[in-house]
Protein backbone atom coordinates (compact mmCIF):
# COMPACT_ATOMS: atom_id res chain seq x y z
CA UNK A 1 0.00 0.00 0.00
CA UNK A 2 1.44 3.64 -0.93
CA UNK A 3 1.97 6.56 1.72
CA UNK A 4 -0.90 8.02 -0.11
CA UNK A 5 -3.28 5.08 0.47
CA UNK A 6 -2.81 4.74 4.05
CA UNK A 7 -3.01 8.52 4.52
CA UNK A 8 -6.54 8.65 3.11
CA UNK A 9 -7.70 5.14 4.74
CA UNK A 10 -6.53 6.93 8.23
CA UNK A 11 -8.78 10.10 7.42
CA UNK A 12 -11.61 7.40 6.44
CA UNK A 13 -11.71 5.58 9.43
CA UNK A 14 -11.44 8.79 11.45
CA UNK A 15 -14.46 10.10 9.56
CA UNK A 16 -16.54 6.90 10.23
CA UNK A 17 -15.60 7.17 14.04
CA UNK A 18 -17.16 10.56 14.00
CA UNK A 19 -20.36 9.79 12.54
CA UNK A 20 -20.40 6.85 15.05
CA UNK A 21 -20.00 9.25 18.21
CA UNK A 22 -22.67 11.69 16.49
CA UNK A 23 -24.77 9.07 16.08
CA UNK A 24 -24.86 7.70 19.42
CA UNK A 25 -25.25 10.85 21.39
CA UNK A 26 -27.90 11.45 23.51
CA UNK A 27 -30.14 13.84 22.11
CA UNK A 28 -32.85 15.99 24.26
CA UNK A 29 -35.48 14.56 22.50
CA UNK A 30 -34.30 10.79 23.12
CA UNK A 31 -32.22 10.06 26.21
CA UNK A 32 -29.40 7.65 25.55
CA UNK A 33 -31.36 4.79 27.95
CA UNK A 34 -34.16 5.06 25.66
CA UNK A 35 -34.42 2.22 22.79
CA UNK A 36 -34.52 3.84 19.14
CA UNK A 37 -36.93 1.15 18.26
CA UNK A 38 -39.11 1.20 21.73
CA UNK A 39 -42.35 2.46 22.42
CA UNK A 40 -42.33 5.50 24.58
CA UNK A 41 -44.98 4.58 27.40
CA UNK A 42 -46.33 7.45 30.08
CA UNK A 43 -48.76 6.10 32.86
CA UNK A 44 -50.42 8.56 34.81
CA UNK A 45 -50.37 7.11 38.61
CA UNK A 46 -47.57 4.76 40.24
CA UNK A 47 -50.50 2.62 40.27
CA UNK A 48 -51.21 2.45 36.60
CA UNK A 49 -47.60 2.08 35.90
CA UNK A 50 -46.71 -0.87 37.86
CA UNK A 51 -49.34 -2.51 36.51
CA UNK A 52 -48.23 -1.45 32.85
CA UNK A 53 -44.64 -2.41 33.88
CA UNK A 54 -45.91 -6.06 34.53
CA UNK A 55 -48.09 -6.30 30.74
CA UNK A 56 -44.94 -5.03 28.85
CA UNK A 57 -42.05 -6.08 30.88
CA UNK A 58 -38.54 -4.14 28.89
CA UNK A 59 -40.22 -4.19 25.48
CA UNK A 60 -40.97 -0.11 25.96
CA UNK A 61 -39.73 2.77 27.67
CA UNK A 62 -42.14 3.59 30.88
CA UNK A 63 -42.56 7.26 32.32
CA UNK A 64 -44.70 7.12 35.33
CA UNK A 65 -46.29 11.04 35.52
CA UNK A 66 -47.07 11.12 39.33
CA UNK A 67 -44.58 10.36 41.76
CA UNK A 68 -44.94 8.05 44.73
CA UNK A 69 -46.83 9.77 47.29
CA UNK A 70 -48.51 12.19 45.04
CA UNK A 71 -52.40 12.47 45.07
CA UNK A 72 -53.82 11.89 41.89
CA UNK A 73 -56.75 14.22 42.55
CA UNK A 74 -55.05 17.20 43.36
CA UNK A 75 -52.04 16.74 40.80
CA UNK A 76 -50.64 20.03 38.98
CA UNK A 77 -48.38 19.53 36.09
CA UNK A 78 -45.15 20.94 35.42
CA UNK A 79 -43.93 22.17 31.42
CA UNK A 80 -41.39 19.12 32.26
CA UNK A 81 -44.95 16.65 31.89
CA UNK A 82 -46.23 18.71 29.28
CA UNK A 83 -42.78 17.69 26.89
CA UNK A 84 -42.92 14.50 28.13
CA UNK A 85 -46.65 13.71 27.07
CA UNK A 86 -45.60 15.47 23.96
CA UNK A 87 -43.08 12.75 23.26
CA UNK A 88 -44.78 9.76 24.33
CA UNK A 89 -46.05 7.25 21.68
CA UNK A 90 -49.08 6.18 24.10
CA UNK A 91 -50.45 7.59 27.59
CA UNK A 92 -52.06 5.32 29.73
CA UNK A 93 -54.63 6.53 32.11
CA UNK A 94 -57.43 5.54 34.62
CA UNK A 95 -59.80 7.27 33.61
CA UNK A 96 -63.84 7.59 35.49
CA UNK A 97 -62.33 11.33 36.15
CA UNK A 98 -59.27 10.42 38.27
CA UNK A 99 -56.95 12.46 36.50
CA UNK A 100 -58.68 16.07 36.82
CA UNK A 101 -55.90 17.58 35.26
CA UNK A 102 -55.06 15.36 32.28
CA UNK A 103 -57.52 17.21 29.36
CA UNK A 104 -55.70 20.92 30.12
CA UNK A 105 -52.39 18.84 29.90
CA UNK A 106 -52.93 16.91 26.93
CA UNK A 107 -54.11 20.43 25.05
CA UNK A 108 -50.81 22.15 26.33
CA UNK A 109 -49.19 19.12 24.53
CA UNK A 110 -50.33 19.72 21.39
CA UNK A 111 -53.48 17.86 21.84
CA UNK A 112 -52.40 14.84 19.76
CA UNK A 113 -51.01 12.33 22.27
CA UNK A 114 -52.93 9.16 21.74
CA UNK A 115 -54.65 7.92 25.27
CA UNK A 116 -55.51 4.16 26.56
CA UNK A 117 -58.03 3.99 29.14
CA UNK A 118 -56.90 1.18 31.87
CA UNK A 119 -60.61 1.13 33.09
CA UNK A 120 -62.91 0.83 29.72
CA UNK A 121 -65.17 -1.97 30.51
CA UNK A 122 -65.16 -2.01 34.31
CA UNK A 123 -68.68 -1.64 35.55
CA UNK A 124 -69.04 1.50 36.97
CA UNK A 125 -69.85 1.82 40.43
CA UNK A 126 -71.76 5.23 40.78
CA UNK A 127 -72.88 7.01 44.40
CA UNK A 128 -73.95 10.58 46.03
CA UNK A 129 -71.85 13.26 44.72
CA UNK A 130 -70.77 15.28 47.11
CA UNK A 131 -72.90 18.53 47.20
CA UNK A 132 -71.08 21.73 48.98
CA UNK A 133 -73.29 22.80 51.60
CA UNK A 134 -74.26 26.48 52.36
CA UNK A 135 -71.83 27.24 55.07
CA UNK A 136 -69.08 25.76 52.82
CA UNK A 137 -66.43 28.39 52.60
CA UNK A 138 -64.92 26.39 49.36
CA UNK A 139 -67.84 25.95 47.35
CA UNK A 140 -66.31 26.75 44.13
CA UNK A 141 -63.14 24.53 44.47
CA UNK A 142 -65.27 21.84 45.98
CA UNK A 143 -67.15 21.79 42.89
CA UNK A 144 -64.21 22.10 40.77
CA UNK A 145 -62.64 18.98 42.14
CA UNK A 146 -66.14 16.81 42.29
CA UNK A 147 -66.18 13.94 40.55
CA UNK A 148 -69.53 12.97 37.85
CA UNK A 149 -70.93 10.62 39.95
CA UNK A 150 -68.69 7.76 39.38
CA UNK A 151 -66.10 6.07 41.69
CA UNK A 152 -62.68 6.26 39.88
CA UNK A 153 -61.15 3.74 42.50
CA UNK A 154 -61.52 0.80 40.28
CA UNK A 155 -58.07 -1.01 41.59
CA UNK A 156 -59.63 -1.59 44.94
CA UNK A 157 -61.00 -4.49 43.55
CA UNK A 158 -58.23 -6.62 42.08
CA UNK A 159 -60.78 -8.27 39.52
CA UNK A 160 -60.92 -4.95 37.93
CA UNK A 161 -57.01 -4.60 37.69
CA UNK A 162 -57.41 -8.00 35.50
CA UNK A 163 -59.77 -5.72 33.20
CA UNK A 164 -56.69 -3.04 33.15
CA UNK A 165 -54.15 -6.10 31.90
CA UNK A 166 -56.12 -7.40 29.58
CA UNK A 167 -56.74 -3.72 28.04
CA UNK A 168 -52.83 -2.61 28.13
CA UNK A 169 -51.71 -5.91 26.22
CA UNK A 170 -54.26 -4.83 23.61
CA UNK A 171 -53.45 -1.15 23.15
CA UNK A 172 -49.95 -1.62 23.43
CA UNK A 173 -49.96 -4.94 20.90
CA UNK A 174 -51.92 -2.21 18.33
CA UNK A 175 -48.99 0.11 18.62
CA UNK A 176 -46.22 -2.78 19.10
CA UNK A 177 -47.37 -5.58 16.64
CA UNK A 178 -43.78 -7.19 16.52
CA UNK A 179 -44.50 -7.82 20.57
CA UNK A 180 -47.68 -8.80 20.81
CA UNK A 181 -47.04 -11.93 21.78
CA UNK A 182 -44.91 -10.92 25.04
CA UNK A 183 -47.22 -8.52 26.09
CA UNK A 184 -50.71 -11.41 25.75
CA UNK A 185 -47.95 -13.98 27.80
CA UNK A 186 -47.57 -11.35 29.84
CA UNK A 187 -51.18 -10.11 31.21
CA UNK A 188 -52.55 -14.03 31.19
CA UNK A 189 -49.24 -14.51 33.92
CA UNK A 190 -50.14 -11.67 35.39
CA UNK A 191 -53.66 -12.19 35.56
CA UNK A 192 -53.08 -15.53 37.51
CA UNK A 193 -51.04 -13.19 39.59
CA UNK A 194 -54.24 -10.96 40.39
CA UNK A 195 -57.10 -14.26 40.57
CA UNK A 196 -54.37 -15.43 43.53
CA UNK A 197 -53.76 -12.23 45.05
CA UNK A 198 -58.10 -11.96 45.24
CA UNK A 199 -58.38 -15.72 47.32
CA UNK A 200 -55.52 -14.71 49.12
CA UNK A 201 -57.45 -11.69 50.03
CA UNK A 202 -60.76 -12.85 50.81
CA UNK A 203 -59.23 -15.65 52.64
CA UNK A 204 -57.70 -13.20 55.18
CA UNK A 205 -61.26 -10.95 55.23
CA UNK A 206 -62.85 -14.19 56.31
CA UNK A 207 -61.15 -13.75 60.09
CA UNK A 208 -63.22 -10.37 60.37
CA UNK A 209 -66.55 -10.80 61.55
CA UNK A 210 -69.50 -9.76 59.27
CA UNK A 211 -70.37 -7.05 61.94
CA UNK A 212 -67.31 -5.62 62.62
CA UNK A 213 -67.24 -4.91 58.36
CA UNK A 214 -67.63 -1.53 59.04
CA UNK A 215 -65.36 1.43 57.82
CA UNK A 216 -65.00 4.81 58.08
CA UNK A 217 -62.43 6.27 55.50
CA UNK A 218 -61.00 9.58 54.57
CA UNK A 219 -63.12 10.08 51.47
CA UNK A 220 -65.00 7.26 49.19
CA UNK A 221 -62.08 5.09 47.74
CA UNK A 222 -62.83 1.71 48.98
CA UNK A 223 -66.60 1.51 47.35
CA UNK A 224 -64.77 -1.20 44.91
CA UNK A 225 -63.44 -3.05 47.81
CA UNK A 226 -66.21 -2.90 50.15
CA UNK A 227 -68.54 -4.37 47.76
CA UNK A 228 -65.83 -7.12 46.70
CA UNK A 229 -65.09 -8.28 50.49
CA UNK A 230 -68.67 -7.88 52.18
CA UNK A 231 -67.72 -4.14 53.86
CA UNK A 232 -69.84 -1.32 54.95
CA UNK A 233 -68.59 2.15 54.29
CA UNK A 234 -70.34 4.22 57.39
CA UNK A 235 -69.48 7.13 56.06
CA UNK A 236 -66.20 9.41 54.56
CA UNK A 237 -64.32 12.39 56.55
CA UNK A 238 -64.12 14.46 53.17
CA UNK A 239 -67.42 13.44 51.32
CA UNK A 240 -66.89 12.31 47.70
CA UNK A 241 -65.02 10.73 45.09
CA UNK A 242 -62.41 13.20 45.61
CA UNK A 243 -60.04 13.90 48.58
CA UNK A 244 -60.06 17.92 47.74
CA UNK A 245 -63.66 18.03 49.25
CA UNK A 246 -64.40 19.91 52.50
CA UNK A 247 -66.71 19.01 54.68
CA UNK A 248 -68.82 21.21 56.63
CA UNK A 249 -69.40 20.93 60.19
CA UNK A 250 -73.36 20.03 59.83
CA UNK A 251 -71.47 16.54 57.69
CA UNK A 252 -68.62 16.09 60.15
CA UNK A 253 -71.11 16.06 63.19
CA UNK A 254 -73.26 13.35 61.28
CA UNK A 255 -70.24 11.25 61.03
CA UNK A 256 -69.10 11.54 64.65
CA UNK A 257 -72.94 10.55 65.85
CA UNK A 258 -72.55 7.44 62.99
CA UNK A 259 -69.17 6.44 64.70
CA UNK A 260 -70.16 6.57 68.24
CA UNK A 261 -73.80 4.99 67.53
CA UNK A 262 -72.19 2.27 65.26
CA UNK A 263 -69.35 1.80 67.60
CA UNK A 264 -66.63 2.03 64.57
CA UNK A 265 -63.31 1.64 66.01
CA UNK A 266 -60.99 2.14 63.40
CA UNK A 267 -60.49 5.87 60.64
CA UNK A 268 -58.75 4.83 57.96
CA UNK A 269 -56.98 7.35 56.13
CA UNK A 270 -54.56 7.01 52.56
CA UNK A 271 -51.12 7.77 52.23
CA UNK A 272 -51.74 10.55 49.30
CA UNK A 273 -54.18 12.99 51.79
CA UNK A 274 -53.68 15.37 55.07
CA UNK A 275 -54.71 13.27 58.12
CA UNK A 276 -55.27 15.40 60.51
CA UNK A 277 -59.27 16.22 59.74
CA UNK A 278 -59.53 12.32 60.22
CA UNK A 279 -57.17 12.77 63.87
CA UNK A 280 -59.38 15.09 64.97
CA UNK A 281 -62.88 12.90 64.32
CA UNK A 282 -60.75 10.16 65.87
CA UNK A 283 -59.63 12.28 68.57
CA UNK A 284 -63.45 13.86 69.05
CA UNK A 285 -65.00 10.12 68.98
CA UNK A 286 -62.48 7.59 70.41
CA UNK A 287 -61.25 6.16 67.16
CA UNK A 288 -57.99 5.19 66.14
CA UNK A 289 -56.46 6.34 62.83
CA UNK A 290 -55.02 3.53 60.78
CA UNK A 291 -52.81 4.39 57.47
CA UNK A 292 -53.63 2.73 54.41
CA UNK A 293 -52.38 3.06 50.74
CA UNK A 294 -55.15 4.44 48.54
CA UNK A 295 -54.01 6.29 45.72
CA UNK A 296 -50.27 6.02 44.81
CA UNK A 297 -47.59 3.30 45.78
CA UNK A 298 -44.60 3.22 48.30
CA UNK A 299 -41.64 4.62 47.36
CA UNK A 300 -39.17 1.82 45.71
CA UNK A 301 -38.47 -0.58 48.77
CA UNK A 302 -41.31 0.56 50.62
CA UNK A 303 -43.99 -1.05 52.28
CA UNK A 304 -46.50 -1.03 49.46
CA UNK A 305 -44.00 -0.79 46.32
CA UNK A 306 -46.18 -2.68 43.57
CA UNK A 307 -49.78 -3.56 43.15
CA UNK A 308 -49.57 -6.97 44.72
CA UNK A 309 -47.90 -5.47 47.60
CA UNK A 310 -50.25 -2.80 47.87
CA UNK A 311 -52.99 -5.01 48.25
CA UNK A 312 -51.42 -6.89 50.57
CA UNK A 313 -50.49 -4.07 53.11
CA UNK A 314 -53.74 -3.00 53.46
CA UNK A 315 -56.06 -6.11 53.26
CA UNK A 316 -53.41 -6.92 56.65
CA UNK A 317 -54.02 -3.62 58.08
CA UNK A 318 -57.96 -4.00 57.64
CA UNK A 319 -57.68 -7.30 59.54
CA UNK A 320 -55.57 -5.79 61.99
CA UNK A 321 -57.69 -3.14 62.73
CA UNK A 322 -60.92 -4.97 62.75
CA UNK A 323 -60.56 -8.17 63.46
Amino acid sequence: MTRSAIVIVAVLAALLASLSACASAPTPDKPASAGADRLQVVATTTIVGDVVRQVAGDAIDLTVLLPAGADPHGFQPTPQDVALIANADLVFINGLGLEEFLDRLIQNAGGDARVAVVSDGIEVLAGQEHQPGEDEDHADEDEEHAHQGADPHVWMDPNNVRVWTRNIAAALSQMDPAHAALFQANAQRYDQTLQALDAWAQEQIAQIAPENRRMVVDHDAFGFFARRYGFETVGAVMPGFSSMSAPSAQELARLEDAIRGLGVRTVFVGNTVNPALAQRVAADTGAQVVALFTGSLSEPGGAADSYESFIRYNVNAIVGALQ
